[in-house]
């Protein structure tokens, strides 16, 4: 059931995890085109707190497309292909979440749908 128990919902895991992809691609962006900056600017500047600049910084860092520096955070040269496999992928969700829509419209605009399953 939706919302039920301790677990959240499967469509708002997908959201939080989107949320968390966008955070990602923003700090991204931010260290493209700036010189080297730490968690603590980071979070400054984005109006983020600070363990969740951290948690960020840590899974670019893991993809390979920043790595540290004595001054803070630095793009790697991998940031391009992590971009274009990231559009690559977004088109593929786009086109399933499209699909779904028209399947969740499908079921709701039938006449006498049963409530359930």
């Amino acid at each position: 059931m939706p919302g039920s128990g301790d677990q959240p919902h499967l469509v708002d895991r997908i959201a939080g995890e989107l949320d968390l992809l966008a955070r990602n691609v923003d700090i991204l962006e931010r260290l493209g085109g700036n010189p080297p900056m730490g968690i603590i600017r980071l979070s400054e500047a984005m109006h983020l707190p600070i363990h969740k600049v951290r948690y960020s910084l840590h899974l670019l860092e893991r993809e390979g497309v920043i790595q540290p520096s004595a001054d803070g955070a630095v793009v790697t040269d991998r940031a391009k292909e992590y971009l274009a496999s990231l559009d690559a992928s977004l088109t593929r969700m786009t086109a399933v979440i499209r699909h779904l829509q028209e399947r969740a419209a499908e079921y709701k605009g039938r006449s006498g749908a049963r409530k359930g399953y």
